[in-house]
């Protein structure tokens, strides 16, 4: 998890875009962090020699794209340091020689360094001030200090340091000297970090930048020498190299040692072959006793709202630029709503808004869905976790479904299902949590936000049709589309990733497919089940990409419904939240036929031919803001007995 902070400003601030905190505990090999590095730190950034090539034929015409140049290129110098290792200034007479979790880095001279630096200078001072000029020269100020005194070549850093030991073993070995220790050096705290302030959201972004490569050089640089062994003294000063976290030392102490190495059975690849008869959609009054009839919907948004200039403001040195237009143009999406609350609180309140509205009453519920790909809870799952919150002394179904952006018509379908069984009113929650799953990988970042939904169904009167339709689902495809979204993904130091080609290959395909059964099933009153579509409600993925794929599979513009401009992509409670958002817009007046498709992770899709009634929209509940002081919650809970030690002592006799 890597939550983002409100810093004393108001603002949002993500710290894993500007403070890389890797899991080495999922990677195995040098080649494995190689590839994350390399993405995260490399394929972006810059050498010094490329920065002197572009200075020298003028290619920089802005101030700001220098100091972002040289912000990425330090953060690529930094590489293996920033991920791996804690700098620490100590004295040669006090190094320890024999111990294999200090390390020294070695390092070779850069080549040309001072016409490198002074030609960087020169190229500064010749550009011309931007808007915010004392900001600029504030942050070139800090970069320069650290790039202008560089002394050491950056391409051939090993991730592996040698120890004391390896580095006096190794002829002609050079290393980071200093004269004498600083300790007052001055350095910036992390709150200072945090609370960055700049009008210019780009400059927000590099002050922070700034900062943090400041902080990895405690020292004066012009200062630093690079000798060997032989040439240091004993009061002279070193950098000595110690692992980060338990988590890097042990990577260290696999690589170094030569650990097993987990790997896959291998196996041929298969090719997808279609199912043996065509799954067709279901008919609900056809195939089900039991009508289901929808008695509420209650909605919850994230308390906090991630404009596309907050995601600016919190670029990452692995980002390549984008503005908030260009987010806004890519996506359809000017901003996010994010959460400090738990998922499980902000399920809660949906659940007890619906159950208000309805009149239901808990004990009357015989089921309990949640539908969610981003519970940070196994066991209990969150559906139990939920039904004990709500007070249900039992149901007959307490569970989760994890279908992604098919959560509602997965969820849908299982509702009607249990509602054959058990005859009694079935809670439904969709509810997602994003913000804290992202890091720093942008395309999530502009996608994902944070929200829930829940829905009572309910068996219909007698007599009444029931307000759900038709109901289909499906899942599975080609393996490049079942993983096009993933999380936790080890390639992306665990942060959720969405590989776009492929999301939307599988979205194509299930839209394609979705019209041609509408288009096969009789509708109402004659004619075609397509036709008697009133409002297409979909999952709210990237609006640009589902209005080019609408059109192609033959429907028109006009005929969605968009709510992901204020709320971003809410995976499975996306759906549920537009169509509340499509009556307050006045969208839905009136008892309405709606198509609500949806796709997603796991090349899940699905959709719900339903009717909705204004009627059945809950008070919209606002969150409190999150309590700073952790010891406390929010939201009110009820004390879970039998969870002191002194009962886990008791239950297993210690």
């Amino acid at each position: 998890m890597k939550p983002f902070v409100v810093n004393r400003h108001g603002r949002l601030v993500f710290p894993a875009n500007f403070s890389p905190d890797l899991d080495f505990s999922v990677l195995d090999t040098l080649d494995g962090a190689a590839a994350v590095i390399g993405r995260d730190f490399e394929s972006k950034a810059p050498t010094g020699t490329e920065i002197a090539e572009r200075v020298a034929r003028g290619a920089y015409t802005r101030r700001y794209d220098l100091l972002r140049d040289l912000g990425q290129n330090l953060f690529w110098v930094n590489r293996w340091a920033l991920t791996m290792y804690e700098k620490r200034p100590t004295r040669w007479r006090d190094l320890p020689r024999t111990r294999d979790d200090v390390f020294l880095p070695v390092v070779t001279p850069w080549v040309d360094a001072e016409r490198k630096a002074a030609a960087v200078v020169e190229a500064w001072q010749a550009l011309p001030e931007g808007r915010y000029p004392e900001v600029e020269e504030r942050l070139f100020g800090l970069l320069n200090d650290v790039y202008g005194n560089r002394k050491h070549h950056a391409t051939d850093l090993e991730p592996v340091k040698p120890t004391v030991a390896e580095f006096l073993a190794e002829p002609g070995a050079l290393t980071f000297v200093l004269p004498d220790l600083e300790p007052d050096y001055p350095t910036f705290s992390p709150t200072e970090i945090l609370d960055a302030h700049e009008e210019a959201p780009e400059l927000e972004a590099l002050s922070r930048w700034a900062m943090v490569l400041h902080n990895q050089y405690p020292w004066t640089r012009s200062r630093t020498e690079l000798r060997e062994a032989s040439a240091i003294g004993d009061d002279d000063v070193v950098i000595a190299f110690h692992p980060r976290t338990r988590e890097v030392a042990a990577f260290l102490d696999r690589v170094r040692n030569g650990a097993p190495v987990r790997t896959r059975p291998s196996r041929p690849a298969v090719t997808p072959v279609a199912p043996a008869t065509p799954l067709e959609p279901v008919k609900v009054a056809e195939t089900f006793a039991v009508r289901p009839a929808i008695e509420s919907l209650a909605v919850v948004r994230g308390e906090h709202v991630c404009e596309n200039t907050d995601v600016v403001r919190n670029t990452s040195f692995s980002w390549s630029p984008m503005s908030a237009a260009e987010i806004t143009a890519k996506t359809g999406i000017e901003r996010r709503r994010y959460s400090e609350h738990d998922i499980g609180d902000l399920a809660l309140a949906a659940a007890d808004a619906a159950l208000a509205h309805s009149g239901r009453k808990p004990e009357e519920i015989g089921a309990v869905l949640v539908a969610t790909c981003t519970s940070d809870r196994l066991i209990p799952s969150l559906a139990t976790w939920l039904s004990g919150e709500l007070g249900l002394l039992q149901t007959h179904c307490s569970a989760d479904i994890v279908a992604a952006c098919a959560g509602l018509p997965y969820g849908l379908a299982e509702a009607v299902r249990q509602l054959q069984e058990v005859g009694r009113p079935v809670l439904l929650v969709c509810v997602e949590k994003f913000s804290d799953k992202i890091g720093g990988v942008r395309t999530s970042r502009m996608i994902f936000g944070d929200g829930a939904a829940a829905l009572v169904v309910a068996p219909a009167a007698e007599g009444s049709a029931g307000d759900v339709e038709v109901l289909q689902t499906y899942a599975s495809g080609p393996p490049a589309q079942v993983n096009s979204i993933i999380w936790p993904n080890p390639e992306f130091d665990n942060d959720i990733t969405v590989y776009g080609p492929e999301v939307k290959a599988l979205v194509a395909r299930y839209l394609e497919q979705m019209i041609g059964e509408l288009d096969a099933l009789p509708g109402p009153a004659g004619g075609k089940l397509l036709d008697a579509i009133e409002l297409i409600v979909p999952h709210q993925a990237n609006r640009t990409m589902i209005v080019q794929l609408a059109e192609k599979a033959g429907l028109s513009a006009d005929q969605l419904y968009f709510d992901i401009g204020d709320m971003g992509n809410v995976s499975a409670a996306s759906i549920p939240i537009a169509l509340f958002d499509a009556v307050r817009d006045g969208v839905i007046d009136r008892p309405t036929r709606v198509f609500a498709p949806g796709f997603g992770a796991g090349a899940v899709g699905g959709y719900a031919v339903l009717t909705v009634d204004p009627a059945i929209m809950a008070p919209e509940v606002v969150l409190p803001p999150a309590v700073r002081d952790r010891s406390t919650t929010v939201l009110p809970r009820n004390p879970v007995a039998g969870t002191s030690v002194e009962d886990v002592h008791a239950a297993f006799g210690a």
